[in-house]
């Protein structure tokens, strides 16, 4: 499978993965479609492959190439038409005393530590599985198996957020010298992609989620770049409401930019 219409892709190869358990959907199988090879997807590669709605994880770009389904939708933020609602000021007001450091893509230990923590919270009920269905695969092995489980979330987090092949930063927030939120964000020739983002979930009151995206707006209006993109966006998933907020910005229907 190619993309002819792009010259800038015509040497990539693309195939789509076997159905897998979608994360946003219940009771739903999700496939990929991946570009191949990654040695050729470099920063103006990737550049022309997220105008047409793919994403990276890690080295690999991908898109939803879902059978029966397309609630997937691609979004992007206009930067210079953002106006941001009266929450959206106070979430910036309350954490504009971060400090900010953009940084390159590589492991910290204090990041990792972070993430794990930030996981346990967000996604607790997956790790419960995962967890439980490792107990009960395991023999008496003393001790060994959790920390090959250990090693095992260490190299998914290298390999999802610290290896890159286009142009990528990191960018630590903290307070008072505490590390408080990572962002792991991509630089493209429209605009800047928000990959991942973690941060410390013990500070119940704070809003480091609204005010990160707040923070990538003015940062894409001070490269001058036209847009934030935001990744996939699904009308029936509470996880993606969030990015419905922002206004206003672009969805890519049928293979093309609309206002959303």
């Amino acid at each position: 499978m190619s993309l002819p219409s792009d010259k800038p892709l015509q040497k990539l190869q693309f195939y789509v993965t076997t159905g897998y358990p979608c994360g946003y959907l219940p009771n739903k199988l999700a496939q990929s479609l991946i570009a191949s090879p990654q040695h050729l997807i470099d920063a103006s590669v990737y550049s022309g492959l997220i105008q047409q709605g793919f994403r990276r994880s890690g080295k690999f770009a991908y898109r939803p190439h879902c059978e029966s389904c397309r609630e997937c939708v691609s979004v992007r933020v206009i930067a210079d038409d953002f106006k941001p609602t009266r929450s959206q000021k106070r979430a910036y007001k309350q954490h504009q005393n971060l400090e900010t450091t953009v940084m390159p893509v590589e492991y910290h230990e204090e990041h990792f530590a972070l993430y794990n923590a930030y996981q346990m919270v967000r996604h607790n009920e997956a790790l419960l599985e995962k967890q439980r269905q490792a107990a009960d695969q395991s023999t008496a092995q003393d001790g060994t198996d959790q920390e090959c489980a250990e090693q095992d979330e260490e190299d998914q987090y290298r390999h999802f957020l610290c290896q890159t092949n286009v142009e990528s930063v990191m960018v630590e927030f903290r307070l008072a010298g505490k590390l408080k939120m990572v962002s792991v964000i991509d630089i493209v020739i429209d605009g800047i992609s928000a990959v991942y983002t973690f941060y410390d979930t013990t500070d119940t009151q704070a809003s480091y989620g609204t005010y990160n995206i707040l923070w990538q707006i003015e940062w894409t209006k001070i490269l001058h770049l036209p847009y934030l993109y935001l990744g996939y966006w699904i009308k029936d998933s509470r996880k993606m409401v969030y990015k419905e907020k922002f206004q206003p910005q672009e969805r890519l229907v049928d293979g093309e930019w609309l206002i959303g």
